[in-house]
């Protein structure tokens, strides 16, 4: 079972703490499942053979799974990796009930995601950066694997959940061909983004075909609440929609609307889809009540097969 379903959003606090519990979960979920290989890449550990030195064993997994790993390290970095938010208001949806509670939204998720993602780097003694924009760059970082590092970025992370700003817009594609400069070349490039913007839509596939002519290796995990966002599913009522972006306001029933917005968001997804296969780029559905074991899995397949 996903960690997601097992802690109240109320405890977003402690984002080093989510992280860890997240990362956890994981490691012992891919030792026990066919995804064993993984884990001896991750998570440093390999089977412990008999004649081996016992000081390496990692007696906290074997309490776990009753098998015994021995820990491994690395000397040096091996990858560099650029975490890649975006920030704008329409990541704040859904927005918190009349009663004020915080509850899961794309932001929230996409924070937990990437300090999950930076904890499992820091394991693999990789180094990360991280990169947050909305209508601009507004927070970038170059690549480091140190503590000190992690912890600074996770208190820009706690920043973003923590203080929502409303009528923040989006500029994708101007931001993402900023980051695609300031990177060191052949990095691992993560981006997690509703990809909602008004404008031209090829200007921000330029964009990300400009990170793959810089020879960057891009993962793209489209951030949304698939049961509102793609699927629709409201009920059958009037509502008043609001553009979280430009504050603009809609008054409709939702079943009047449902299949032609349907119809209209497959084909948004669908060409982005096609473009990132045209471009190379991972594309991958992030349901933010799905979970965050896809995203790391997925990070890992992607790590697996580049050669670093």
């Amino acid at each position: 079972m996903d960690l997601i379903n097992n802690f109240d959003v109320r405890d977003f606090g402690n984002l080093e703490l989510l992280a860890k519990q997240v990362v956890e979960g994981f490691i012992i979920g891919l030792h026990k499942s066919p995804f064993h290989g993984f884990s001896v890449e991750f998570a440093e550990h390999r089977i412990f053979n008999p004649g081996e030195d016992p000081k390496n064993i990692d007696w906290k997994v074997f309490a776990r799974t009753d098998k015994m790993y021995t820990k491994k390290y690395e000397e040096e970095t091996n990858l560099r990796c650029q975490i890649v938010i975006d920030a704008s208001s329409s990541m704040y949806f859904p927005e918190p009930d009349f009663d004020g509670k915080k509850k899961m939204n794309k932001l929230l998720f996409s924070s937990l995601a990437a300090a999950s993602l930076m904890n499992l780097l820091r394991k693999q003694r990789d180094a990360f950066g991280l990169s947050i924009f909305d209508d601009a760059v507004k927070y970038h970082t170059r690549c480091k694997s140190s503590t000190a590092h992690y912890r600074l970025l996770l208190s820009h992370l706690q920043k973003l959940i923590d203080n929502p700003v409303n009528d923040k817009k989006t500029s994708t594609a101007e931001s993402l061909h900023q980051i695609a400069e300031s990177i060191h070349k052949r990095s691992l490039v993560v981006i997690f983004s509703d990809m909602f913007e008004q404008g031209d839509i090829n200007e921000m596939f330029a964009a990300l075909q400009h990170l793959k002519y810089n020879k960057h290796e891009v993962v793209l995990f489209h951030t949304v609440d698939k049961a509102l966002e793609i699927d629709f599913e409201f009920e059958n009522r009037p509502y008043i929609f609001i553009d979280m972006e430009s504050g603009e306001k809609v008054k409709l029933q939702s079943n009047q609307v449902k299949d032609y917005y349907v119809e209209q968001v497959a084909k948004l997804k669908e060409n982005l889809k096609v473009k990132c296969l045209q471009y190379r780029i991972d594309f991958v559905e992030a349901d933010i009540n799905a979970g965050f074991r896809s995203i790391l899995q997925s990070y890992l397949v992607k790590r697996s097969k580049m050669r670093i």
